[in-house]
């Protein structure tokens, strides 16, 4: 197998000095996989993908990115190796309008809007008929598709989404998981944290289980699916309904 695209090597990593959350994760995606990490409340799961971003201080380990170390790099310099990052939350600038808002997604190449735009109205048609509407007037699954939007205007190589569907109902959360699909059907490589444990195993290549900052579980999607531990202990009833 190749060298891994984005790889997470013993990180340890927090917030504040003397806590840590994450203590020796390890993570490693190809080039075109899509990746899902999940695990309870609390395991570490976004500070995992924060501490990829430049986010979260990376106190040991390293994070390497197509064969370079990016440990702590900051965001914007990641944003111009092909590093995009979806948060969970205030992910789009309300006051603007959708067309404003991918456009600030590509600050670093302007004269490229009306070619990325164009690619990303394809992807989200939504998007296209609304945009010159404001995005503080959009409902929470557009957002979270403007917000996709906005970080592929850059045309990243990996696409970091940090709990794409949470808050959302059920038939919009279907709508993330499809579009995470696409996305990564283009060639994009995607990491995703999600609360939606089952949705996320389903869609992707492979996943991470994490428990209290550390790895429990690494498989495909459908395997750590059907392990009857990772049933047991992380999906509960829900997946046995799939």
């Amino acid at each position: 197998m190749s060298d891994p695209l984005i790889a997470l090597n013993n990180v340890v990593a927090g917030y504040v000095p003397g806590v840590d959350i994450l203590n020796g994760v390890n993570l490693e995606a190809q080039d075109g996989e899509l990746i899902g990490i999940i695990g309870p409340n609390g395991a570490g799961k976004s500070t995992m993908i924060k501490a990829m971003f430049g986010l979260v201080n990376v106190r040991s380990g390293t994070v390497m990115f197509d064969g370079d170390e990016i440990t702590n790099m900051k965001a914007h310099a990641l944003v111009e190796r092909g590093v995009g990052y979806v948060p969970q939350n205030n992910n789009v600038f309300p006051s603007l309008t959708i067309q404003e808002n991918l456009e600030m997604g590509n600050f670093l190449s302007p004269a490229t809007n009306t070619e990325r735009l164009e690619r990303i109205f394809s992807l989200f048609p939504r998007l296209k008929e609304r945009a010159t509407q404001r995005a503080g007037s959009l409902s929470g699954g557009e957002r979270q598709m403007l917000a996709m939007g906005r970080a592929l205007m850059m045309e990243p190589s990996v696409l970091l989404l940090d709990e794409p569907s949470a808050g959302l109902s059920p038939v919009l959360q279907d709508e993330v998981f499809i579009r995470t699909k696409q996305i990564n059907a283009t060639g994009v490589t995607v990491i995703m944290v999600e609360q939606n444990a089952s949705r996320c195993l389903q869609i992707c290549d492979r996943g991470y289980v994490l428990d209290q900052g550390t790895n429990a579980y690494t498989d495909s999607g459908r395997a750590l699916l059907e392990d009857p531990k990772v049933i047991e202990l992380y999906l509960g009833t829900l997946a046995k309904a799939h």
